[in-house]
């Protein structure tokens, strides 16, 4: 019903409410299709239309990023869009160029929207500095139908207003002076270019159903009638200059984008019964909100920058984090699924992405970070592709920033630098975090220098006997047959099959006793197992020690095949002299050179 004595008006349409529907009609067969349980996991049964809404007064956080990811995976999930809102009302707080970086980030990230800047669409604008006049529009109907009123109190009364108030120890609020005024009265002076601001008369700040929380809101009195005055909760929702508030804006922008569903942070819950409040006196059906728990550290402190709460470039840049790790670990901070593995990539994520999300706090702990770094490592050096490239080029870039091609020449020969770091990476991939630490966990392969320590032999042989230790003469013997591999047979798997294949239970020196007959033949194969067990253990030990001087890193294996035949051996023949003196006088391998394809020096081996 229209409120006593204002003036007539002609109703307003806004030409983003009365868009065409053309373009908001979807695949609702596709939609239906991936909502089946969709009551378990409180999906919608239709396509959503849901919208990220960041402001350039800052960058994207790890906070903003999970929530512009739950409105993305909800709408990819349903067969709806995702919409992209600049909200750069505030142009004193604006940050020049954080607008463009807030597209790059997302874009790195892969949440690519539907609608909004650059891209258009058809209820934009899509910056709400190029809206003004629509919400004018919106209000001066809200003053026509009585739910808002001009209000012309000057900034000292109110400040003196809210002192009193304060002094006595009385809540803020305000007294509705002007709420009274004529619609005559309110319009000249508002023509004449008195200052003023416009005000919501709240009629109740109703419960609301939360899509996390369930039914929620403080449910209280528009109004407080205390010792001294009645006061009310009328808050401003056009400034003086003309501008929105934040809260008429966004409730004037999510109805006409035909927003369906908000998901956003706990730390707007108290906002969202004024935000129904606003949709009730519009008379407009409020989108269903949906309010994802906070994000603190390990001690319950919400995350700052001081305790990594820093923008999306930190994780970027600085750590080298992959955009699928970001994303795989932003959805996981408050959402929880029923698949046994926590890796997924984004189109894994949009396809068993639902609302099952927790309430309390989220503990960001970022040793989970670095888990799914090194798992999805793993992964792009498994399938290869632009990821894995990427990987490769940077660290790359890295090598050739810390070591001089002079360094490098002898061990890569004649292979391109990125040749030579791909096996590397497919075999370590395990342990990468980032190409910086990459580098350096493997500095033995980007140099023909190594300092290794004293050479120590395992606990295990030591132990094995004071009478029959494994002797290093039979370590350079074994070593000097599997570098005796031929160029066309260096690869991996016959590295790896001629060590498994190696049977160190044998004697290594003719003279060697043979075993006692009187041992039973059962208890001589199982002797026979743990003294080749044992020795097994005993070359890995050596061989990682004269290849890499005991650094970690890939398989044996995979070592030798990386550094390429002459490096192998030029570091064996070194481990040899280094350890020589450990048992008296050194022995030559006897035997002659090898010609191609010649395996006759393996004996058994060579048949293999």
């Amino acid at each position: 019903m229209r409120h006593p004595g204002l003036l007539a008006r002609r109703p307003w349409v806004c030409t983003q409410c009365s868009s065409s529907a053309r373009y908001f009609s979807v695949a609702t067969s596709r939609a239906a299709a991936a909502q089946r349980g969709s009551k378990k996991s409180n999906l919608p049964e239709s396509p959503a239309r849901t919208r990220f809404a960041p402001s350039p007064t800052g960058y994207l956080h790890l906070g903003s990023l999970r929530t512009a990811l739950f409105n993305y995976l909800l709408a990819k999930r349903t067969g709806g869009q995702f919409l992209l809102r600049i909200e750069d009302t505030d142009q004193k707080r604006t940050i020049p160029g954080a607008e463009q970086r807030l597209y790059e980030d997302l874009e790195w990230a892969g949440l690519h929207w539907d609608e909004g800047p650059t891209i258009g669409g058809p209820y934009g604008p899509y910056r709400q500095s190029e809206r003004t006049s629509i919400y004018r529009t919106h209000t001066h109907d809200l003053i026509n139908n009585g739910h808002a009123y001009r209000c012309f109190c000057s900034a000292d009364r109110l400040d003196a207003f809210a002192r009193h108030r304060s002094e006595a120890g009385l809540p803020p609020g305000y007294d509705r002076k002007c709420a009274d005024i004529t619609a005559e009265e309110s319009e000249e002076r508002a023509a004449n270019g008195e200052t003023h601001v416009v005000r919501l008369r709240v009629e109740g700040y109703p419960m609301f159903d939360d899509l996390v929380y369930g039914k929620t809101g403080q449910n209280r009195s528009p109004n407080k009638l205390d010792l001294i005055e009645r006061v009310y909760d009328d808050p401003i929702l056009l400034k003086s200059d003309g501008h929105p508030t934040y809260h008429l804006a966004n409730v004037v922008d999510d109805h006409c984008m035909k927003i369906t569903h908000v998901i956003r942070g706990t730390e707007w819950m108290p906002s969202t019964p004024l935000h129904v409040a606003l949709y009730n006196a519009f008379k407009w059906t409020p989108p269903r909100f949906g309010h994802v728990p906070l994000l603190v550290d390990k001690s319950g402190q919400k995350l700052s920058k001081r305790n990594a709460d820093i923008d999306l470039t930190y994780f970027q840049d600085k750590q080298g984090i992959f955009a699928t790790t970001l994303v795989n670990f932003a959805a996981l901070l408050g959402w929880s699924h029923t698949n046994k593995s926590d890796i997924f990539n984004l189109e894994e994520l949009e396809q068993i992405f639902n609302l099952k999300i927790t309430r309390g706090n989220t503990v960001v702990a970022f040793e989970k970070l670095w888990f799914l770094q090194k798992a999805h490592a793993q992964r792009f050096a498994a399938t290869g592709g632009p990821q894995f490239e990427e990987m490769v080029s940077k660290v790359t870039q890295v090598v050739e920033d810390t070591y001089p091609a002079a360094q490098l020449s002898p061990i890569l020969q004649s292979r391109p630098l990125s040749e030579y770091i791909t096996p590397l990476l497919q075999a370590d991939a395990k342990s990468y975090t980032n190409a910086t630490e990459f580098v350096d966990r493997n500095a033995t392969f980007f140099t023909t220098t190594l300092d290794r320590p004293a050479y120590t032999p395992t606990a295990n042989s030591n132990s094995q006997t004071t009478t029959n230790p494994i002797p290093i003469s039979a370590l350079h013997t074994a070593a000097a047959a599997l570098s005796l591999v031929p160029p066309s047979h260096w690869t991996i798997e016959s590295h790896r099959f001629n060590i498994t294949s190696y049977d160190g239970a044998l004697p290594t020196d003719s003279e060697s006793p043979p075993p006692p007959t009187e041992i039973p033949e059962e208890e001589h194969r199982k002797a026979r197992i743990a003294a080749d067990k044992a020795f097994k253990k005993e070359l890995y030990h050596y061989l990682r020690w004269a290849l890499s001087a005991s650094a970690p890193g890939p398989g044996i294996p995979e070592t030798m095949t990386i550094l390429g035949r002459d490096e192998t051996l030029r570091r064996l023949q070194e481990a040899r002299e280094l350890t020589g003196g450990l048992t008296g006088p050194k022995k030559k391998v006897k035997g002659k050179p090898m010609q191609e394809g010649d395996r006759s020096w393996m004996g058994s081996l060579g048949s293999l």
